[in-house]
C-alpha cells in the first residue's frame, strides 16, 4: 500500500514512543503485555488500533503494545532487534524477507499451533503454500493474513473492453494513443519495475517455474525475450518519454491526470484510482492469459503474522495471532486495506463480491486452471538482484542502450548464480 508521508511520520513517532520492542513482553497491573509490530506503519495504524481494542475487550487479560514500523526499514528493524536479543512477541512479516529471519532462527513455527487451532482448515491453500515455499524446511512461520495480484487497471471511458489476450492488449495501448498527449499505456520504469515486468513476462509465455530441472533460470526463455521486446516498443510511442523514472507515486500521478487508458499494478492501488476518478469510472482484469489461454500468476508476497522465538508470552501471542486471521478480523482488515483476506469464510464476505477489481482477483487466484508461479524469495539476494542490481539496467532496455536479450541474460545468470549458492549451502 502507498505509505503516505503523514503517515509515515505517525509511524516513526510511534516507534520513537515505544521504542523497539518488549521482547519477552511485561506484566502490567496483573495483565499480560505482548509487543505487536506492524511492518507496514502508518495508514494501516488505525486498523490495527480498532483490532487491538476488539482483542482487549475479549480478552481483558492480555494488553497488547502497537508499534508502527515503516515499510522502507522494518527489514533492518527486524535483524537489529534480533541481533539484540529484542525482537516483538508478534510480528507483521512478509514472504519477501521471511528466510532471512528464519536463516536467524528467529521465528517459532505455527504448525502445531495451526493444527490445534479455530482457524484451522480456514486459510487460504495457496497462501500457506506460498509461505512453506519460501524456506528451506517447508514449516510455516508465518500465518498469513493477506495477499495481493497484479491487474491492469483501466479507464472505463476509454477502454470499453478489457482485451482477452496479450495480442489485444497491444493493439489496444496502439489505438489508444493520440497526439498530443494522451497515451494507452505508462510503463513503471522506476523504482519496483523488475516485479512488474516479471508478473508481465511469465503472464505471456506461461512457464510455470523460474528455474527449470538443472536449477538454470528461466528468465531469459524465448517467449520472455519476445514479450519484453513488445514492452520495451511501447515506450514513447504509446507511452509518456517520462515512464523511463516512474516509480510508484509517479507512475499513480500519471494515471490520475486521466490521460492514460491503462497502468499494471495490483489491487493495493484501488483507492488512489478511487480519489483520482470515482469508483464508478476505473476497471481492472487480471494480466491476460498466455499461449494455453490460462492464467499464470507471479505470486505476490503473503502478508502475515509471525510468533517470536524470543517472546516469553507465546500462549498470549498465538491467541492473538489467532484473532486477527479469524473471518471477523480478517475481513475487516483486507475491507480497509483492499486486498484478498487470507480466511476463506472472510473471501465469501459480501464486500468482496462488492468490489469487482478484487472479485476478478479472488475468482483468478482460485481457478483450478490458473498457475501460480512462486518467485525466488528464499534467495538471500533475490531483493537486490531485482532492485539495486537490474533496475538500472532495465531503463537502459527503455532507453535503447540495451538489447532485451542481453538485459535477460544478465538476470538469468545473477538468478541462476544465486540459485547454485543457495542449493549448495543446503544440501541441494
Amino acid at each position: 500500500m502507498k505509505m503516505r508521508m503523514a503517515g509515515a511520520a505517525l509511524a516513526a513517532l510511534a516507534l520513537a514512543a515505544a521504542g523497539c520492542g518488549s521482547g519477552s513482553g511485561s506484566e502490567e497491573s496483573g495483565k499480560t503485555t505482548i509487543t505487536f509490530w506492524d511492518n507496514n506503519g502508518g495508514t494501516r495504524t488505525p486498523i490495527y488500533q480498532e483490532l487491538i481494542k476488539r482483542f482487549e475487550k475479549a480478552n481483558p487479560s492480555i494488553h497488547v503494545e502497537y508499534v508502527g514500523v515503516p515499510i522502507a526499514s522494518v527489514q533492518q528493524k527486524y535483524d537489529t532487534a534480533i541481533a539484540g536479543g529484542d525482537t516483538p512477541d508478534v510480528g507483521g512479516v512478509t514472504t519477501s524477507y521471511l528466510a532471512n529471519l528464519v536463516g536467524q532462527q528467529a521465528l517459532e513455527p505455527a504448525d502445531d499451533w495451526l493444527g490445534k487451532s479455530a482457524v484451522n482448515g480456514k486459510l487460504a491453500t495457496p497462501m500457506l503454500d506460498s509461505v512453506r515455499k519460501t524456506v528451506p524446511d517447508g514449516k510455516l512461520y508465518v500465518v498469513p493474513n493477506t495477499s495481493n495480484m497484479d491487474v491492469i487497471w483501466y479507464l472505463k471511458d476509454k477502454l470499453k473492453e478489457p482485451p482477452k489476450s496479450w495480442d489485444e492488449f497491444f493493439t489496444d495501448a496502439d489505438s489508444l494513443t493520440k497526439a498530443p498527449d494522451e497515451y494507452g499505456y505508462t510503463i513503471r520504469g522506476g523504482a519496483g519495475s523488475i516485479f512488474q515486468i516479471l508478473a508481465e513476462m511469465y503472464s505471456y509465455s506461461g512457464l510455470t517455474e523460474f528455474f527449470d530441472s538443472t536449477g538454470k533460470s528461466t528468465v531469459n526463455d524465448p517467449k520472455n525475450v519476445e514479450f519484453l521486446t513488445r514492452m520495451a516498443g511501447l515506450y514513447k510511442k504509446d507511452t509518456p518519454e517520462a515512464d523511463v523514472t516512474n516509480d510508484f507515486p509517479k507512475m499513480v500521478a500519471q494515471f490520475g491526470t486521466g490521460k492514460i487508458a491503462m497502468m499494471h499494478h495490483n489491487l493495493g492501488s484501488y483507492n488512489d484510482h478511487v480519489e483520482a476518478h470515482g469508483a464508478d469510472k476505473i476497471g481492472a482484469f487480471a494480466l491476460p492469459p498466455g499461449p494455453t489461454g490460462k492464467h499464470t500468476v507471479v505470486a505476490n508476497p503473503v502478508d502475515g503474522f509471525a510468533v517470536f522465538k524470543s517472546s516469553e508470552h507465546k500462549d498470549a501471542a498465538w491467541k492473538f495471532v489467532e484473532f486477527l486471521v479469524s473471518q471477523e478480523s480478517n475481513s475487516f482488515w483486507n475491507s480497509k486495506t483492499g486486498q484478498i483476506p487470507a480466511n476463506t469464510d472472510a473471501q465469501n464476505d459480501s464486500w468482496v463480491s462488492g468490489l469487482p477489481h478484487l472479485k476478478t482477483a479472488v475468482e483468478t487466484l482460485n481457478d483450478p486452471a490458473t498457475a501460480v508461479v512462486s518467485p525466488p524469495y528464499y534467495l538471500p539476494q533475490f531483493s537486490s538482484i531485482t532492485k539495486a542490481d537490474t533496475e538500472p539496467l532495465f531503463q537502459k532496455v527503455l532507453l535503447g542502450q540495451m538489447k532485451p536479450q542481453e538485459f535477460l541474460d544478465t538476470l538469468a545468470q545473477k538468478l541462476t548464480d544465486a540459485q547454485a549458492e543457495w542449493k549448495k549451502a543446503h544440501g541441494g
